[in-house]
């Protein structure tokens, strides 16, 4: 089954987050790492989620946070809307 890092509510929208972390860019950027694959499994878990909670109604967003890791400060990068 798949999992879904965070979900939020933000005004009238339930937010599906997946975190990515980094700590260098030696494989490219977090977001990068959010393939077709992991987006099938995404959207899945939030179905599922919308299912058992009667969200139907609901407005749902899929988001992604970066977080890079670094010697001497971290940066945090959220991207609103990735996927739908």
């Amino acid at each position: 089954m798949a999992e879904i890092d965070i979900i939020a509510i933000d005004k009238n929208e339930y937010v599906f987050i997946e975190v990515k972390t980094r700590i260098s860019n030696k494989y490219g950027n977090p977001i990068e790492s959010v393939n077709e694959n992991k987006i099938k499994h995404i959207i899945k878990a939030a179905n599922y989620y919308v299912y058992k909670n009667n969200l139907e109604s609901k407005n749902i967003r899929f988001d992604v946070i970066e977080v890079y890791i670094g010697k001497k400060e971290n940066n945090i990068k959220h991207v609103k809307n990735l996927f739908f």
